[in-house]
């Protein structure tokens, strides 16, 4: 049974901006994907505790406005410092269960001041032992707003039964040369994470498994304007100008051949399942493998800075 794998997609909406509330929904999530003997679970972008939807909703880039501090001081509050062992409960979860995990969050790191946030996505193995922490390299558009930029450190990939699973964050997975520094180290499971909505995840999701002949989960997190606690500061101005729908989910699976396993869910909450076949990556490497016999070391080559960025460093 080491050629195949069982994945569980939590399509899940945050207790928008709520750590413990949203950690709450995680575990049960985990919990409920043990009892269905999921081997892997993968969570939406950020989605502990929420992406900042905000920004687009209440002039997020007006300058030195008390809404924009307040509501970003209220996000750094609620964001998660691993160091100070606030993922714990999860990695104890995934150890009991022996399920691996993926996790999009809101990350407040103490070796970059503890101050400022980065979109970070978590893998936790069977374990339970975090093994690698992608701080997202470049936050896009009105993110870069509330959130830092990352660092190379994170653009590791893990072994899992037969496969070998690498990710990366929402537009993070249309740049090329990520994408190739997870190929180049045998990944055939990637993970691409997003914050909700099939308008991302249709077609890349696609193309990535046909240009790496991998298979490609993509999970994203729902976001409806229902789903705004009221205690949330400024919560009449957010919801004022909030659609019906700001993140209607689209999680997908796509088979090495590019050809959708399972195709965008939309507007449903719960987990979703699949069970893949690593032979698959086999088969579709015969003609095409971007890293290996179809590449040319010699003419074309990336390199890749994996040193997490710090601004002190203590002798």
């Amino acid at each position: 049974m080491q050629n195949t794998l069982k994945i569980a997609m939590a399509q899940i909406a945050p207790v928008w901006l709520d750590k413990s509330g949203t950690l709450n929904k995680i575990k049960e999530s985990i919990i409920d994907a043990a009892k269905d003997d999921a081997e892997l679970i993968v969570f939406g972008e950020a989605l502990l505790p929420g992406y900042p939807f905000w920004l687009a909703l209440t002039g997020g880039a007006e300058w030195n406005t008390k809404i924009n501090k307040i509501l970003h001081a209220h996000y750094v509050s609620n964001s998660i410092c691993i160091e100070n062992g606030e993922l714990d409960e999860v990695r104890k979860l995934a150890k009991d269960h022996k399920i691996a995990v993926y996790l999009g969050i809101m990350e407040r790191p103490l070796d970059r001041g503890g101050h400022s946030i980065y979109a970070s996505l978590v893998y936790i193995n069977e374990d339970g032992q975090i093994k690698s922490v992608h701080r997202k390299l470049q936050p896009t558009y009105d993110e870069r707003l509330t959130w830092a930029p990352g660092d190379g450190h994170g653009l590791q990939v893990h072994p899992l039964k037969a496969f070998t699973v690498g990710g990366l964050n929402c537009w993070e997975n249309w740049m090329p040369l990520p994408r190739t520094a997870l190929y180049g180290q045998g990944e055939n499971l990637h993970i691409a994470v997003w914050p909700g909505s099939d308008h991302n995840t249709k077609d890349i999701t696609r193309f990535i498994a046909r240009e790496s002949r991998s298979y490609v989960v993509s999970v994203s997190a729902l976001m409806h304007k229902a789903d705004f606690p009221e205690s949330t500061p400024y919560f009449d101005d957010i919801i004022k100008n909030a659609p019906d729908t700001l993140a209607n989910g689209g999680s997908c699976i796509a088979g090495p051949d590019g050809e959708w396993i399972v195709e965008p869910i939309i507007n449903k909450e719960g987990l979703f399942y699949a069970t893949i076949d690593f032979n698959r990556v086999l088969e579709e490497r015969q003609n095409f493998d971007a890293v290996g016999h179809y590449s040319r070391p010699d003419v074309t080559k990336l390199t890749v800075n994996r040193e997490r960025q710090t601004t002190v460093e203590i002798q």
